[in-house]
């Protein structure tokens, strides 16, 4: 069967010229030359277009073309090692995600900060820490204050001490440091505590989706390697 560049995009909504772009770019085997210099296309074209379409949204636009431009070289392991890294990219991020969403299961109400900044000393005396730790917990990246310019002192934002709370309250929880610094920056992303419960929501969703668009997208590759 011939096909025309027309008949490969009117099925996806693209242009012509998208389909051609996508040739050049590897991403479609090589196709045909009519006498008249027209390219012509084989339903192999088609299963190629739509095997990539099918991978964006589980890999990215960028890798998807890199897989598509692999498999059409012959080098099915680089191909392989790319859908390798983006689930192992899930996992990671299915893994935070769940910590995430453990840690904020662990944690009390957290009591609204005193308005206004505050210092190191009596930051740390209010929660019965040493200024030690609140200098190490710095050094970790998970509350970094500002520092004052003229005396170089660290002064701290009510969203500061929101975050020592919440770090004080998780360290008391048996987290560690880096995990705890995984919370937090979420819980900045967020604007807070309450807000990221709807954001990890979001995330888990979005997650799900993308672990879907997986299988659908090993679905059509498998399909397009089986392909003559």
């Amino acid at each position: 069967m011939r096909l025309r560049p027309i008949d490969l995009a009117r099925e996806h909504g693209l242009s012509t010229q998208a389909v051609r772009n996508y040739e050049e770019a590897g991403i479609l085997p090589p196709a045909e030359r009519a006498p008249s210099g027209y390219r012509v296309y084989a339903p192999r074209h088609a299963a190629a277009l739509r095997t990539f379409l099918a991978l964006i949204p589980a890999h990215g636009h960028a890798t998807a073309g890199t897989i598509m431009r692999a498999v059409n070289d012959g080098a099915i392991e680089d191909a392989l090692r790319l859908i390798d890294r983006s689930h192992a990219q899930l996992a990671g991020d299915r893994s935070t995600l769940e910590e995430v969403a453990d840690a904020l299961r662990d944690l009390a109400p957290t009591p609204e900060p005193a308005p206004g900044t505050t210092f190191i000393g009596p930051l740390a005396d209010r929660l019965g820490l040493r200024a030690a730790t609140l200098r190490k917990w710095e050094r970790a990246g998970l509350v970094v204050p500002r520092r004052d310019p003229r005396t170089g002192y660290r002064v701290y934002a009510p969203a500061d001490v929101r975050d020592v709370l919440l770090a004080h309250q998780l360290r008391r929880g048996g987290y560690g440091l880096a995990q705890i610094a995984r919370v937090l920056e979420q819980v900045r992303t967020a604007g807070g505590p309450e807000p990221l419960q709807a954001a990890l929501r979001e995330w888990r969703d979005r997650l799900t989706a993308r672990g879907l668009a997986m299988l659908a997208g090993a679905a059509a590759l498998d399909a397009y390697l089986g392909a003559p």
